[in-house]
């Protein structure tokens, strides 16, 4: 098998200024291909966060969701990287799975025919508490192929540099706080999730394994709670934010209160999608290390459930009361996480202050509900 090695960029004929290269949303996988494309075509792979379903398409450029980047403040760096191009989900529907049908053959077919140098492995299968809770052998079982399939394959198709995609709820659920990156493998996860988490847990065994067996540069980011335009809205399977930002959408068309379930007292880290998207892209191209980094808002800037619902209906400009339903589990209490790593590298990065980033993923919600994922 090769080992993972820098491309040779005379012998592939790589051309940076017209390679595509990568743009990243809260739902998408994005990777830089070697093979220049003709001046009217994008080369995407995308990879949903809930189905992990990388697929690739070639369209005429221009398309809405990078503008929308745009007008949104992302700002696209082209520096030696360019065009940028993203794809949303709705554009992937036609096409066929590669890794949700954990296939290692069509994977490697992919790889094979766009030899892409770096990856951002976002594929996964995800959902909200109640669904992790009845399914964690079915979220392990999942996860634990879909990271093997997409690390493996970068691997014999020597890929430069994967960065793949963790989550806090990987780090163990009695500890100290605030966590950070030599914690997560001290101690069991929280029971309500435990496949996800030990499967997410295995890609941060494999990158050093990876490194030390053949050298890969396979790193891995872990962010907070991620929301924002484009993310999975459906009340039961969708994550927290979302789901209240359709739960609140419902009760005020319909002239009724709304229901939050749990006490509204567990706490969260939320980061917003766009901030995240930047930061992605800063560990793609400067981030060197294996070991992975928290991508996250500051521990003073951690909000409670109460806190979040009272933001989306402020967002909506939704007056009826607020109701917390105390039968339904809370979960993990807290799980604050330090970005003291990513301060160091990072210390002068903004993030969107958490109430703008929800009113602008309530605007948008709003304006595209026919279209949201739900």
């Amino acid at each position: 098998m090769a080992a993972c090695r820098q491309t040779n960029t005379e012998e592939s004929g790589f051309i940076p200024q017209h390679a595509p290269a990568i743009a990243v949303r809260s739902v998408n996988l994005w990777v830089r291909g070697l093979t220049p494309l003709p001046p009217t075509s994008e080369v995407k792979f995308c990879s949903s966060l809930q189905h992990g379903v990388p697929l690739a398409h070639g369209q005429p450029s221009g398309d809405d969701t990078h503008l929308g980047l745009e007008r949104s403040g992302f700002v696209v760096e082209h520096r030696d990287w360019t065009p940028w191009v993203t794809l949303g989900k709705s554009r992937c529907l036609n096409f066929p799975s590669v890794i949700g049908r954990l296939n290692a053959a069509e994977t490697r077919a992919l790889y094979e025919r766009y030899k892409p140098t770096h990856v951002i492995h976002l594929a996964a299968l995800v959902g909200g508490l109640f669904k992790n809770i009845k399914y964690n052998l079915d979220f392990w079982r999942r996860n634990v192929h879909i990271n093997d399939n997409v690390l493996h394959t970068a691997y014999e198709f020597g890929v430069q540099k994967v960065v793949s995609c963790l989550s806090t709820c990987i780090f163990p659920d009695k500890t100290t706080y605030p966590i950070d990156e030599t914690m997560i493998h001290n101690g069991p996860p929280h029971s309500s999730n435990f496949g996800y988490s030990y499967a997410k847990r295995m890609i941060d065994v494999q990158n050093r394994g990876y490194f030390e067996q053949h050298g890969c540069r396979f790193t891995a980011v872990i962010p907070t709670n991620v929301f924002g335009p484009h993310d999975n809205y459906n009340i039961e399977d969708g994550h927290v934010l979302p789901g209240l930002i359709h739960k609140v959408y419902l009760a005020k068309k319909n002239g009724t209160a709304l229901t939050v379930w749990g006490t509204g007292k567990p706490r969260r880290q939320f980061i917003y999608s766009l901030d995240l998207a930047r930061l992605f892209l800063w560990v793609l191209r400067e981030y060197d290390e294996v070991e992975p980094i928290i991508l996250s808002v500051g521990e003073e800037d951690e909000v409670s459930i109460r806190e979040a619902a009272e933001s989306v209906a402020e967002a909506m400009d939704f007056k009826r009361e607020l109701i917390f339903d105390v039968t339904k589990s809370d979960g993990q209490f807290k799980k604050t996480a330090s970005n003291g790593k990513l301060r160091r590298h990072l210390p002068d990065f903004k993030f969107t202050p958490f109430k703008q980033a929800v009113k602008e993923t309530c605007d948008w919600f709003c304006a595209n509900y026919a279209i949201a994922r739900k």
